[in-house]
């Protein structure tokens, strides 16, 4: 059994301690709107504010069948050398354009480029692969509106999941994505993977956490193409963009991004992994209580400065 009393220092105790306390471990037994609601005054205890000089706009991506919610953050000195497309965590059945408000805001003032916060549907009242056929939207809409501005893909949890399966999809479209941040990704690497093993009970998510989740997000249904879901089902992981993985060491998902490295490399592409000791899924809304938390953050904000730059430091 893992020793997490060793492996988890006390700052992030206290994050976990008040985490459970907005958002019990036992929350996946609840009904979909009661999670919600419980996710999202979670959300609301640890929202940060807006850094001084950012500012965000709320519009919609208009389709011929729906329309979808995004939120536009922009700091008043701009860095104008891309845009990033930001894919919020939650399972795909939580979240939306305010559960990680306060983080795309940080990202826009500390990197200066646009950042576009996506709100896509959630299951189960949209089962795959409606989360998807909205993030791919969002970056044909991105494509055509900045065509003065390379994109940069971003997202955690299951937002990292639908980052890299727009990645897949676009390496050969015109405006490519010039690079991809994905922070504690759910990648679709079966369950006998190193850290399914190591972390199945880890404490923020477990491996009964994630089956619940891929239940609902699919309804049970075969997936016709398994790698919109799941991107390490793909067997051909040529032509990606640039990608910065950082994972959770106390997570079950931390070895997704390992094998994603590996088959990127394995390919020809450029991949950086990196496990962040001690911490646990969701340490995004730790950064500024915990101090591995604050650094991994700092590490993520490096990454997107420099791949929007299309530097490649690692």
């Amino acid at each position: 059994m893992t020793d997490y009393a060793t492996l988890i220092d006390a700052e992030t105790w206290a994050f976990i301690e008040r985490t459970n306390a907005f958002y019990p471990p036992d929350t996946v037994d609840y009904t979909i709107e009661q999670q919600r609601a419980i996710y999202d005054r979670m959300c609301r205890e640890f929202f940060a504010g807006y850094p001084e000089g950012v500012g965000a706009e709320t519009a919609a991506i208009v389709l011929i069948d729906r329309s979808i919610p995004i939120r536009i953050y922009r700091r008043v000195a701009a860095n104008p050398a891309a845009i990033v497309l930001y894919f919020h965590g939650g399972g795909f059945i939580l979240g939306g354009l305010d559960s990680h408000d306060d983080v795309c805001a940080e990202l826009c003032a500390a990197t200066g480029y646009e950042v576009v916060a996506v709100d896509y549907r959630l299951a189960p009242e949209h089962r795959h692969p409606a989360a998807y056929d909205d993030a791919s939207a969002a970056f044909a809409w991105a494509a055509s509106r900045y065509a003065d501005r390379a994109i940069l893909l971003c997202g955690d949890s299951a937002g990292g999941n639908l980052a890299a399966a727009v990645s897949h999809s676009t390496r050969r479209h015109p405006r490519a994505p010039i690079g991809q941040v994905l922070v504690y990704p759910g990648l679709g690497n079966d369950r006998q993977g190193r850290s399914y093993v190591e972390h199945a009970e880890a404490p923020m998510l477990t491996v009964r956490d994630l089956d619940f989740y891929k239940d609902i997000r699919t309804g049970g249904a075969s997936v016709s193409d398994p790698a919109t879901a799941s991107p390490l089902a793909d067997t051909d992981f040529s032509n990606l963009p640039p990608t910065v993985i950082v994972t959770a060491e106390c997570d079950p998902l931390s070895s997704d991004g390992e094998i994603y490295r590996d088959r990127i490399l394995a390919s020809g592409g450029k991949a950086w992994w990196h496990e962040e000791a001690g911490l646990v899924h969701g340490y995004l809304r730790a950064r500024h209580t915990v101090g591995r938390a604050r650094a991994s953050f700092d590490r993520i904000v490096t990454a997107i400065l420099a791949l929007g730059r299309r530097d490649w430091p690692y």
